[in-house]
């Protein structure tokens, strides 16, 4: 090592001394290094003295002190979900996936069943049915095994509570499997049977969900605050519209079975579109609601 390169390292200590060295600003003095001792060799090979050539290229550096304030106000705090992110385990990842792969697969065979090419002329009842049940309970291990993972923003929810959400989601999931069984069986036991599913589905999210104590985070919690809706600032308004939603979603299946057997089951499907046009409306009306003037009564 020269004596001009032991002059920069020295200068270069002596001008970052009394700042933090964070990892940025130790890139930024290492970016620094390199360009004083390119600078050094150019004035050397000049003919200035190794010595004053390195206190001239510090000199030309410039106040150091403002060079990481400017840095760190361009590159700004490290956000929050950054500085408290957690990384899924791989073993969830993994099984995730592959119960995932399961589930599709078997989406796969009900829908090749349904439209009768895996066994034509066929259409095996039992067959499908196997393949609905082997989706749901797919789609519910997911949900539960998810919902038991520490993430970034949230704890992990309880054993029973997940249970309870996935049971949920195995019966959303082989209601809609049933109510899709009618379009290539026409029987009226399908739409019965992914009815009462489907209500009971959302009758058990809905308590899950008014039921459910904060997991979050406390800095997440802090981040809510500063951007807080209606549903995190009235706990009830959020339980108000989960029966909201129960009732509008048991008016518009009864409405698609009376449409069925009435009308035609080709304009039934209205009654359901309705019901999500209801429930959207109502979401928007509760979890937005106008700011309110200082002194004014909060909207009940």
């Amino acid at each position: 090592m020269t004596m001009s390169t032991l002059d920069i390292h020295r200068l270069l200590d002596e001008a970052f001394a009394g700042i933090e060295i964070t990892p940025e600003v130790q890139d930024l003095k290492e970016e620094m290094r390199g360009n004083l001792v390119a600078r050094v060799a150019d004035l050397s090979s000049a003919g200035v003295d190794p010595a004053a050539a390195a206190r001239q290229a510090i000199a030309e550096l410039g106040d150091v002190h403002a060079l990481v304030s400017d840095m760190a106000r361009a590159s700004g705090p490290t956000p929050a979900w950054e500085r408290n992110r957690v990384r899924p385990r791989p073993a969830y990842v993994v099984r995730t996936v592959l119960i995932a792969l399961l589930g599709a697969g078997a989406l796969a065979v009900a829908a090749l069943l349904a439209v009768d090419v895996l066994t034509p002329g066929a259409r095996p009842v039992l067959d499908y049915v196997a393949a609905l049940g082997v989706l749901a309970v797919a789609a519910a291990v997911i949900v539960g095994d998810a919902l038991r993972q520490e993430t970034t923003t949230n704890y992990p929810v309880g054993p029973a509570r997940a249970a309870g959400y996935a049971v949920a989601t195995g019966l959303g999931t082989g209601g809609l499997g049933s109510v899709a069984g009618y379009l290539p069986w026409r029987a009226a036991g399908w739409l019965i049977v992914g009815g009462v599913l489907a209500i009971v589905s959302i009758v058990v999210f809905t308590y899950l969900g008014a039921t459910q104590t904060n997991r979050h985070k406390p800095w997440a919690v802090r981040e809510m605050r500063e951007h807080a809706d209606n549903f995190s600032q009235d706990p009830a308004a959020a339980a108000r519209f989960g029966i909201y939603t129960v009732v509008t979603w048991i008016v518009a299946l009864t409405a698609f079975g009376v449409l069925g057997f009435t009308v035609g089951w080709a304009w039934s499907w209205l009654a359901l579109v309705g019901g999500l046009a209801v429930m959207m409306l109502t979401l928007a009306r509760m979890l937005f609601v106008p700011a309110r003037t200082e002194g004014a009564s909060p909207r009940r």
